[in-house]
């Protein structure tokens, strides 16, 4: 997108930098070690299973609905299709246009990617912040009694972004910056969600005071 040239160009400089080599050796010496030393034949399909549950947001998705669709849960349900979409503006839509990262199986001699490969950038990791976004918002916005159920979400979050690099389609730099640019935008949309829902909720209980 023109409007992403500058940064793109950039960042483009950026990948030619000694800093830059620093930061890919790193990450191809942990997905080349979970490859040769943690891949296995009993855990690859549960581990693509873990990974293709949050393709297009699937889990996230079907989770907001229902929590939606539960009058005790509405707010933590706003609140996480909230952050969805702040997640697929920012990460997807933008982030991914400027830093426009070459997936790592493509330039890791050896490394082998176990799922369909991607057509687009790889940093962030869309999978990690569109499950990071709705786990952090959820946790927010659940009441005390269901803080606990909430904070299984976060860990199924991190499991998410660890299968990333488990099947070889994301670099870690590129799953840490997805957790935390979802964890900083599931705040607003906490805030914004919580806002929307008690105003709902006022107005609905005049025209109930009112009938």
């Amino acid at each position: 997108m023109p409007t992403f040239l500058p940064l793109a160009a950039a960042m483009s400089a950026f990948y030619q930098t000694d800093l830059y080599a620093k930061i890919l050796e790193w990450d191809t010496n942990i997905l080349l070690n979970l490859q040769n030393n943690v891949r296995s034949d009993f855990w690859d399909p549960i581990m693509k299973a873990i990974t293709h549950s949050m393709d297009k947001g699937l889990f996230f998705i079907v989770l907001a609905v229902l929590l939606l669709i539960i009058p005790k849960t509405r707010k933590a349900g706003l609140c996480a299709a909230i952050s969805l979409v702040f997640s697929l503006i920012v990460c997807n839509g933008i982030l991914k246009n400027v830093f426009d990262r070459i997936r790592p199986y493509e330039v890791i001699d050896g490394l082998k990617c176990i799922v369909k490969l991607a057509d687009d950038a790889s940093f962030p990791s869309g999978h990690t912040s569109g499950a990071f976004a709705p786990a952090i918002a959820i946790l927010l916005a659940a009441d005390k009694k269901y803080k606990g159920f909430a904070f299984v979400g976060v860990l199924y979050a991190a499991l998410v972004g660890f299968t990333r690099l488990y099947v070889g389609i994301h670099y870690p730099t590129d799953v840490i910056a997805g957790a935390l640019v979802a964890t900083i935008f599931a705040i607003p949309a906490y805030f914004i969600g919580s806002k929307i829902y008690d105003a709902l909720a006022k107005k609905f209980k005049k025209r109930k005071k009112a009938k």
